[in-house]
């Protein structure tokens, strides 16, 4: 079963938030871009919080601080710009009751675009794709978008200013079923590089070796958290992985579930375990 029909394009309505914070250019970015598909309510971070997952602000209240607004305009629709000091998962949890306090019926969900890829065991620890499932738990289309840069490169956001229209007309036409958010990232190249948009999986990686230990000025240890990320994959037998497509120059949409039940591996154990 897929989402209901959407509606017209100027009457549509569209979340956004990141994990980069509001001041970051790819939210910015995309806000402009989605603004051609509809109204845009933004709710993102005060902060940068990246690889908080669906992490959520327990013990202490969090603010809400409109700072924006830019009304609807020829071939445009509105924007409506919001920080809160929590988490992505916090956004996406006010955003969504903004909607109910509005009576608003949102028609997609998008989060990002991520400063960093989220290929791989990255969509693990995500906060962007942490934001997604969100919309995607009460039943809004969603999805999450990721440039993979690394820090300290340049990042050349041309493949999405090309490429994220067509990904976003593609899936208000044929959404993915309930339950089921889409994982985009972009190559961080210029986007006549760009070979191609390929479906893919997610790719078998992770980071081994993750701590650097070091000292501070009265020789306490300390650690950083860096990593070094291990590839599990064989090109030549798994072309459609997600961080080798990447390499090789395409933008991956990876379609990811709420469910993580290993259904199989349910029955099979099942059965073999005497309890």
């Amino acid at each position: 079963m897929q989402h209901q029909d959407f509606k017209n394009e100027m009457k549509r309505e569209i979340l956004l938030t990141n994990d980069d914070s509001y001041k970051a250019h790819g939210i910015n970015l995309i806000a402009q871009i989605l603004r051609k598909f509809g109204n845009v309510l933004m709710i993102a971070p005060s902060t940068p919080q990246s690889a908080k997952s669906m992490a959520l602000t327990m013990d202490s209240p969090i603010y809400l601080t409109k700072y924006d607004e830019f009304e609807p305009e020829e071939g445009k629709g509105r924007l409506e710009c919001y920080h809160l000091d929590g988490t992505p998962a916090d956004c996406s949890k006010m955003i969504i009751n903004q909607t109910i306090e509005r009576h608003i019926q949102p028609d997609l969900f998008v989060a990002g675009v991520n400063h960093g890829s989220n290929a791989s065991a990255g969509c693990l620890y995500s906060g962007t794709l942490g934001a997604c499932k969100e919309g995607c738990l009460v039943g809004i289309p969603s999805i999450g978008l990721s440039l993979s840069s690394k820090e300290g490169e340049v990042q050349d956001f041309s493949s999405v200013e090309k490429y994220a229209s067509p990904i976003i007309e593609q899936l208000f036409q044929n959404p993915p079923v309930l339950n089921t958010f889409l994982n985009v990232n972009f190559p961080n190249i210029p986007a006549d590089q760009v070979k191609g948009i390929h479906f893919s999986h997610q790719g078998n990686g992770r980071w081994e070796r993750e701590f650097v230990e070091s000292s501070n000025v009265k020789g306490k240890k300390l650690y950083w958290m860096v990593g070094q990320f291990v590839n599990y994959e064989e090109k030549a037998a798994t072309r459609d992985a997600d961080h080798l497509l990447l390499e090789d120059g395409y933008v991956t949409i990876t379609p990811l579930k709420i469910d993580s039940t290993n259904y199989a591996e349910k029955e099979r154990l099942s059965k073999l375990w005497k309890l």
